[in-house]
């Protein structure tokens, strides 16, 4: 299968990153990457593999990925020409949009998260049902497949994901520190422990009320930890980022 991306910003070369890995980190000659100038593209074909080409080169391949900035959709489309089938990562553009640039392509409009890089990601999709679109996402996460009207709700959900969990750890690690813990060490005890504790949670079937209750002695030191955290605000400030991130904002 030829791939062609788009663009080769960070979502792009997460994706890329985890295809290549299950392939012995090498794409060769199955892959061409295209830029607005900014010599990633290069960069990451001298990394997995492939090409780097004019977008007007990404014409033929089996599937086009869009991974450039949606404002430059209907510019980008008109230099590749034709396509037959469009996975689209642009953030907030839908299928109407992406099929009025690309008539009669299949269109599939995706919004993963950087996990893909490590084949952990969280793929959201709507549009057309291509096995062989789903069947490449498979391969470096799992796959969800939703109405298009829930897309801006799955971003605030699973696209956010790493930037959350990395800024939880950090403020994690940062409290370590301040009882004491020299910093390489609560560095690594905190990312054991969100490891270890998200595969508790899919054992369980995400039953998080029985995982929290296993672990809360009645007065104990989790029960007195969680109470602070429900101060503190926890369940209000990631209500109020879900709803940051559905709403409008200028193209």
């Amino acid at each position: 299968m030829l791939i062609a991306f788009a663009g080769a910003g960070n979502m792009a070369r997460a994706l890329v990153l985890g295809l290549a890995e299950r392939d012995s980190g090498r794409l060769e000659e199955r892959a061409r990457f295209s830029d607005g100038g900014s010599g990633r593209a290069a960069a990451l074909a001298a990394e997995v593999g492939g090409h780097a080409v004019r977008n007007g080169e990404l014409a033929g391949a089996d599937v086009l990925v869009l991974a450039h900035k949606p404002a430059q959709l209907d510019t980008v489309a008109r230099e590749i020409g034709e396509a037959r089938v469009v996975l689209s990562l642009l953030g907030r553009v839908t299928v109407a949009e992406l099929q009025a640039a690309y008539p009669g392509a299949e269109v599939v409009r995706a919004m993963p998260n950087t996990a893909v890089e490590v084949r952990r990601g969280v793929t959201c999709v709507c549009g057309a049902s291509v096995p062989a679109v789903e069947s490449l996402l498979g391969r470096v996460g799992s796959v969800v497949r939703l109405a298009e009207r829930l897309m801006d709700a799955a971003t605030a959900v699973s696209g956010v994901a790493p930037a959350y969990v990395a800024l939880i750890a950090e403020a994690w690690v940062d409290a370590a520190v301040g009882q004491g813990i020299p910093a390489p060490q609560a560095a690594e005890l905190v990312a054991d422990s969100l490891a270890g504790s998200a595969a508790l949670l899919l054992a369980h079937h995400m039953d998080t009320l029985g995982v929290r209750r296993a672990v809360t002695s009645p007065g104990g030191m989790t029960a007195r930890g969680l109470r602070a955290l429900e101060q503190a605000g926890l369940r209000a400030a990631f209500s109020d980022a879900a709803a940051a991130v559905v709403g409008p904002v200028a193209k």
